[in-house]
Formats: structure tokens, sequence, C-alpha cells
């Protein structure tokens, strides 16, 4: 890829794309991190996703190590990676472009068609996960609060899914700055996720695709 599409795009968005050797030694400066499956990222102008490609591909390397013995296992653990990547793009090109990447590269790890209930659920996680929006306002291009899902895997085949208000989750940052003593209490009220889910599975995580995408008309 080169490293910008149109001089317009760089003069009116500032768009560059960072090279893949300069990627892999960015991310090796959190090695660990992007190899811990529950570790979370979050890229805030995401383009069509150099780094989170390449975040998913580390994790995805560490679930076959890990639970590649178990479909079972490998399935439920590759779909946790997948949860924990995050992205907020203003142009609808470059969304959609970073959408269809971690699907490609997800589904060509997994060997899946789009048949599979991962496939579906997987979709519908990157429709939540990757937010077609502005990082500066915290607001989707439909100019709503930018809204994350936090899920958690607990196990069994099922997992767990909170949403939080990004525009809160920055006053989280604040509040532990500047009260210390109280940082590892997470317990203010404004840090309430807005909504919980009860637990699904696969399936029915699979079962709910598709529906709204955050920023974009089918909402």
């Amino acid at each position: 890829m080169t490293q910008f599409r149109s001089k317009t795009r760089i003069a009116d968005h500032g768009e560059v794309f960072t090279p893949p050797w300069l990627v892999e030694a960015m991310l090796d400066l959190v090695k660990e991190e992007t190899e811990r499956l529950d570790s979370r990222f979050l890229e805030p102008a995401c383009g069509s996703g150099n780094f989170l490609v390449q975040i998913l591909r580390r994790k995805l390397a560490v679930v076959e190590v890990k639970y590649g013995k178990s479909d079972f296992e490998r399935r439920h653990y590759a779909l946790l990676a997948l949860m924990c990547i995050y992205g907020i793009e203003l142009l609808l090109d470059n969304i959609a472009e970073c959408r269809a990447n971690l699907m490609d590269l997800f589904a060509e790890c997994l060997r899946l068609d789009a048949t599979d209930d991962l496939y579906f659920a997987a979709s519908r996680v990157l429709s939540l996960n990757l937010i077609h929006g502005d990082a500066l306002t915290m607001r989707t291009t439909a100019e709503e609060p930018i809204v994350f899902a936090e899920w958690g895997y607990l196990g069994k085949g099922k997992f767990q899914r909170r949403d939080f208000r990004l525009d809160v989750l920055t006053h989280m940052s604040t509040f532990k700055e500047k009260n210390p003593l109280f940082a590892s209490l997470g317990k203010h009220e404004v840090f309430t996720p807005i909504e919980t889910y009860p637990p699904m599975t696969m399936t029915e995580l699979a079962a709910a695709w598709p529906s709204g995408i955050q920023g974009e008309a089918t909402r």
C-alpha cells in the first residue's frame, strides 16, 4: 500500500498510512500486551487497519499455540481476541476496509466460511468495535456519543457485554489522575456501564447480526 491515497485527503484529513515495518517496530515496544488475549487496543484513527490487523494476527498466533488442540477453546478464545480490538475512523471507505481486512484475517486463520456462526459473531463484534466517527469529538458521524462494547469471556462458551460511552471513559482517566488515592476503586457512579447484557453464547451473538453500525445510515 502507498502511504497516502491522494494529496486532497492529506490536506483535508491529514491521512497517511504507517508502513508495515514501522507498525511492527511500534508494536514490538508493547510486545507482551499484543500477545495477551484480553489486552484491549483502541486505534483512534484506525484507517484501513494497519495496526489493528497486525495486533489481531499476533493474538491469533497465541490462540493457536495455547488452544489449538481444542476446536471449542480455539474458536472462543479467537473471538475474545477479536473482541479486544477497537477502532474509530472518520472516513467511511477506510472504516469499511478496516472491517473487511480484520474479517478476512480472522476467517482465514480460523478457516471459516460465511455460513459459520463464528463468522457471523465476528461480523457482529466488528460492527460494534469499529466505529465510523470522530475520536476528537467522541461522536459518531450521526452526531451520537460513541459507545464501546466491553466484552468478556466467562468460560464455557459464554460472553458478557457491557456498554460504555467513550467520553465517560476519558473522564475516568482524569478522575484517577486527580484522585490517586482512590484510583483503584473504580466505583464512581459515572463509570458504571450504560447497559449490561445477559451472558450470551456465540450462536446467540451471531443471531444478533446484522444490526445498526455506529455512525452509519443502517443504525
